[in-house]
């Protein structure tokens, strides 16, 4: 206790109004007589006049390391979705992905990126200063700048705080520019990351910015290259059952990863990926990198239309029998070519495939055909269906198709409405809260532990029940062998459907109606519009069924049946228009 140090302090005491004050070892003011302890501190003016003792050393230590906490490490925004990309490979892996995807196939295109958008393995990167480069000639000839550079696996960046303290950063596997001329003061504030604020003001041509949906574009072209078994639609659906990371990645990024700031518009997202989005994002990517023709989709892949085609009447729970239609379809339409399936970035007129899309489209097409989906030819099939199995009980059963309808719908409402109701009650905002500043972060912290109590107040209220389980990820979403009480249609046969003529079967319905008659000839993006007033009701329910298993637009299905339709019959378009071109001719 020192009672010299606290001459200077004459307030009188609150308990006995004595001024007698002395020095506590944690440097507050006591009063000698009463022995009342205040909260006012000892002024120390510079460190020199005061020498402090062991627990005010200790305490000075523990603000040292809570302040460089607080600062964390220098990091870049390219490293950030290199980690978002370290955790979507790790979670393809655990679904069965090989091992290859995310230790070539996606750590290559990765490097090739970050070359080709200038943020590392360039001679002149992005952020340098006056875009000159800040490396030596030394470290440019070790690391082969310029010349596919060796570049470390994903694998480097730390997965938990524990390996965080073995590697000192998550860039070990990045070669980036130099930086320190950048002001510290404006990175700090603007953003936790070191090129957060030059990031969000590049506007460079023929630069793609890397986003969280082109973090998806990466897995999808790593996974149509390996030629794997999930399709963007079961990549999409995997996204949002949550076993691929997406939403709030941010929050498994190490302690050291201050984000704030411009870093939130990067790695912050509210709204689930888009097919179409992400699709483009794909295509757009795969030409920015150059990449050469991708591996041949041959019959034997996965991706090729038959496989897709049984796939999908499995899941759709309609017979067997149809895929051999399917087949045909495919044959004579010449979408089941290599070319035509192969992905090629290079070639001037790149021919997109939507593979999941295009068997299910051709599942439409083949439905069309046998039952014509003009709400009534299909229910009079569905009659002499109904009558064979009821008087007829050996053998197969007959497909019908109005009972197929009625199952399919009452399981798709219900399907639908758990959809709708995950996607209402989905909490955007992760545990882990964000804030703009380093000053708002108390603030913030503060509103999320009242917001967090509040939450859990009233889900004791409203909801006692416990949170359903996590969904084990599979490639179907409907199995029909283990319900035993729904009808199965797998096996059931399609004879009162076909009809023998010569030594082939055709159908007994010899009608066709096209989906679209006029495509579109502007630049806009679809080429034939979809309106649900326009078809019939059968039809709708087909295409809304598929493409909630898909989880795409119906206009996006509607528009792949049509382009399959123009190649199915072509000769159909070709004498519509060059009628309505002898028509033009006659009136000018």
């Amino acid at each position: 206790m020192e009672f010299e140090e606290a001459r200077d302090f004459n307030e009188r005491c609150t308990q006995c109004a004595a001024v007698s004050w002395g020095i506590t070892d944690e440097g507050t003011y006591f009063c000698t007589s009463c022995l009342n302890v205040t909260e006012r501190c000892k002024e120390v003016e510079s460190i020199v006049d005061f020498t402090p003792n062991t627990k005010i050393q200790a305490i000075s230590r523990g603000l040292k390391k809570k302040r460089k906490l607080e600062k964390g490490w220098e990091w870049y925004v390219c490293e950030g979705f290199q980690y978002v990309l370290y955790q979507q490979a790790e979670a393809l892996l655990s679904l069965g992905v090989c091992p290859k995807l995310k230790d070539e196939v996606l750590h290559n295109f990765w490097k090739r990126y970050l070359q080709k958008s200038k943020q590392a393995y360039c001679r002149k990167p992005v952020y340098s200063n006056d875009n000159k480069s800040a490396a030596s000639d030394s470290c440019l000839s070790l690391s082969g700048l310029d010349s596919e550079p060796e570049l470390l696996s994903i694998r480097s960046c730390p997965s938990s705080e524990g390996e965080a303290g073995s590697q000192s950063d998550v860039s070990s596997g990045l070669i980036l520019p130099n930086i320190k001329t950048i002001q510290c003061e404006t990175t700090s504030v603007c953003s936790g990351s070191v090129d957060g604020v030059e990031y969000s003001r590049q506007r460079e041509k023929g630069i793609l910015k890397m986003t969280l949906p082109m973090t998806l574009a990466f897995c999808y072209m790593s996974l149509l290259w390996q030629r794997e078994t999930i399709t963007l639609s079961d990549l999409l659906r995997f996204v949002e059952d949550g076993h691929i990371p997406y939403i709030n990645t941010y929050q498994n990024f190490p302690e050291e990863m201050k984000l704030y700031g411009q870093d939130i518009k990067f790695f912050s997202i509210e709204s689930w990926p888009v097919y179409e989005d992400i699709y483009e994002k794909m295509i757009e990517l795969g030409k920015f990198l150059d990449l050469p023709r991708f591996p041949d989709i041959t019959e034997n892949c996965f991706l090729h239309p038959d496989m897709l085609c049984m796939k999908y009447l499995m899941e759709a729970n309609l017979p067997d029998e149809m895929h051999s239609l399917t087949c045909q379809v495919t044959r004579i339409t010449g979408m089941g070519e290599v070319d035509f399936l192969t992905f090629d970035p290079i070639t001037q007129k790149t021919k997109t495939v939507k593979y999941d899309v295009q068997a299910v489209a051709t599942i439409v097409v083949v439905l069309k055909l046998l039952f014509l989906l003009n709400d009534n030819v299909e229910w009079s099939l569905s009659s002499l269906a109904q009558e064979n199995n009821e008087n007829n009980h050996e053998g197969k059963p007959c497909f019908d198709f109005r009972k197929w309808y009625q199952i399919m719908k009452k399981i798709i409402d219900e399907k639908q409405q758990k959809q709708e109701e995950f996607r209402a009650k989905y909490l955007w905002k992760s545990k882990k809260p964000l804030y703009y500043s380093s000053v708002d972060r108390s603030v913030v912290y503060k509103r999320r532990r009242m917001v967090a109590n509040l939450q859990k107040q009233f889900s004791i209220l409203v909801d006692s029940a416990p949170n359903p389980e996590k969904k084990k990820p599979s490639s179907f979403q409907l199995n029909w062998a283990e319900d035993q009480n729904t009808t199965c249609f797998h096996g059931h046969s399609l004879q009162k459907i076909l009809q023998k003529k010569g030594k082939s079967l055709t159908t007994l319905n010899s009608q066709y109606w096209l989906s679209t008659q006029k495509f579109c000839k502007s630049y806009c993006k679809h080429v034939t519009t979809y309106e649900e007033s326009n078809f019939s009701v059968s039809y709708q329910f087909v295409l809304n069924f598929f493409s909630f298993l898909l989880r795409i637009k119906t206009s996006l299905l509607h528009e792949e049946v049509s382009l399959i339709e123009k190649r199915l019959f072509y000769k159909k378009y070709e004498n519509k228009s060059k009628a309505s071109k002898s028509k033009k001719a006659r009136r000018s």
